[in-house]
């Protein structure tokens, strides 16, 4: 548990004119509450129908989002830690987001994962090189990010990666 840093201006842009960047845009300027809360509630509305897209399931799944600070803040019981983690990938690699609240728990503990923000140039096999060693051990970095990504190229500078201890 604890609060995951993103960069806010990288990740799936899962919001139209983005309910999210109206959110902060709204309180800037000075809005009323109840049009602020909507903004923020219908965010955190899109960001859990995307985790539930991905094929996630968390018992209790509940997802909020604060617009004037770009946090999501989700909460549930994951039924192990490379779910929990996926989660939270998927609530923090969304445009608008720098942050996510984790406070999720996890029905059976493992060692957790390390994570690693792509930078430009960066490919899988790099990354692989850098946590393993090897670069040939990209399948084992692609595989722990399903369904997030589709293909081991499309990566892209900001995404947070999940990196498995090695095996």
């Amino acid at each position: 548990m604890g609060l995951m840093s993103f960069i806010k201006d990288a990740g799936e842009k899962l919001f139209g004119k983005s309910e999210a960047k109206a959110a902060p845009e709204a309180a800037a300027q000075a809005p009323s509450p109840a049009n602020v809360a909507q903004l923020n509630e219908t965010a955190g509305a899109a960001i859990a129908t995307y985790v539930s897209s991905m094929g996630l399931k968390v018992d209790d799944l509940k997802v909020s989002f604060d617009g004037a600070s770009g946090t999501v803040t989700v909460s549930g019981q994951a039924p192990d830690q490379e779910t929990k983690e996926k989660v939270l990938l998927c609530c923090g690699n969304v445009a608008s987001v720098s942050s996510v609240n984790d406070m999720l728990t996890v029905a059976e503990p493992t060692p957790e994962a390390k994570y690693y923000t792509v930078v430009k140039g960066d490919t899988l096999s790099k990354v692989s090189k850098e946590f393993y060693g090897s670069p040939n051990k990209y399948p084992v970095i692609f595989e722990a990010n399903k369904p997030m990504l589709s293909h081991p190229d499309k990566i892209y500078p900001g995404q947070v990666l999940r990196i498995p201890p090695q095996a």
